[in-house]
C-alpha cells in the first residue's frame, strides 16, 4: 500500500477514532499522530438494520443490540467527519483502517468525494497500536 507523504490514516473501531499523517517519504514513512475530533454519535438508526441479526434467544440480546447501535453510530459519525474534511480539502489522500463491522458501516456513508481520495482500506483493528506497528502492517498489506 502506498504511504505517500501527506496521506492521512484514520484508525477506527467501535469506540475509538485515531488520526495519523505520514510526514516522511514513501520509502521511510513516519506517522505523526493528529488530534482526533470529539464526535457526537447521533445516527443511531445507522445500525438499526442489524437488530434482526441478534437472535432473540441469545442471552443479553438487548445489551448486544445497544452496543451494536452505539458502534454503528460511532462509525457513521467518523465517516461524516471524514467526508467534511475531504470536501473542505483538508484531506487529499486517505487510508481507512477499521474493524470489519465498523468498516462495513462506514462504507454506507462514504461521500463520492471521499471515495475519490480513498487510496486504501484495511479491515483490521489497529487502534491503540504504535505508529511503527501500523506502518509495518500497511507495508505488509501491499
Amino acid at each position: 500500500m502506498l504511504l505517500s507523504m501527506g496521506t492521512v490514516f484514520a484508525l477506527v473501531d467501535g469506540e475509538e477514532f485515531e488520526l495519523y499523517r505520514n510526514d516522511g517519504p514513501e520509502r521511510e514513512p513516519r506517522l505523526e499522530k493528529l488530534a482526533s475530533p470529539d464526535l457526537e454519535a447521533t445516527n443511531f438508526s445507522a445500525g438499526a438494520r442489524n437488530k434482526d441479526k441478534i437472535s432473540r434467544f441469545t442471552a443479553g440480546a438487548p445489551k448486544d443490540r445497544e452496543k451494536r447501535l452505539d458502534e454503528s453510530a460511532h462509525a457513521a459519525a467518523v465517516t461524516v467527519w471524514l467526508n467534511r474534511q475531504v470536501q473542505s480539502g483538508a484531506i487529499e489522500r486517505l487510508v481507512i483502517i477499521a474493524d470489519p463491522r465498523s468498516l462495513g458501516e462506514m462504507r454506507r456513508h462514504y461521500h463520492k468525494d471521499l471515495r475519490k481520495v480513498l487510496v486504501g482500506e484495511l479491515h483490521r483493528t489497529m487502534t491503540g497500536r504504535p505508529p511503527a506497528e501500523i506502518v509495518k502492517v500497511l507495508q505488509a498489506a501491499s
